[in-house]
């Protein structure tokens, strides 16, 4: 038994943009995700800077044992003497406001810091160690169930 099916008007334009999307859909996600065959056949813009690693710390301010919330004062003070010493050439902090669920289950909103810290990617590793120091120090320090960590590649150029 054979099947006849005819294509007219809409039918006609769906079925056409259902080919395009199934031809071209693959090569736009592989060009995305950084095909090396599709990066040498399509022009990039200028790489500028030098390969680096951005790491982003998230401290929180509130304590889970209902002790007094982190000051301004005490954050600085620690960034001044378990951050700086480690990373002297520079960094960045940010106030934020955050939130997330604790140990419990409970929504927990706080007051929190976002600390960025730019470094070249041949001093990840033992960038790594000292970065570790630092949220453990800081979870000890001011009784915190954990601090957040984002890593990303960058180039960059000062």
């Amino acid at each position: 038994m054979a099947l006849t099916l005819t294509l007219t008007g809409p039918r006609l334009a769906v079925a056409a943009a259902a080919a395009v999307l199934a031809i071209g859909a693959p090569t736009a996600y592989a060009a995305l995700d950084g095909d090396p065959a599709q990066k040498a056949a399509a022009p990039t813009a200028v790489e500028r800077g030098k390969p680096f690693v951005e790491t982003h710390l998230f401290f929180g301010t509130e304590r889970p044992d209902g002790g007094p919330a982190v000051t301004d004062k005490q954050f600085m003070k620690f960034i001044d003497t378990e951050v700086t010493p480690g990373f002297p050439d520079g960094l960045t902090v940010q106030q934020g406001r955050g939130q997330w669920k604790d140990s419990n289950g409970t929504i927990e909103r706080e007051r929190s810091y976002e600390l960025i810290l730019l470094y070249p990617t041949a001093d990840a590793k033992k960038n790594d160690k000292l970065i570790e120091e630092i949220r453990s120090d800081y979870e000890k320090k001011f009784a915190q169930d954990s601090v957040g960590r984002l890593d990303d590649r960058a180039r960059v150029d000062f």
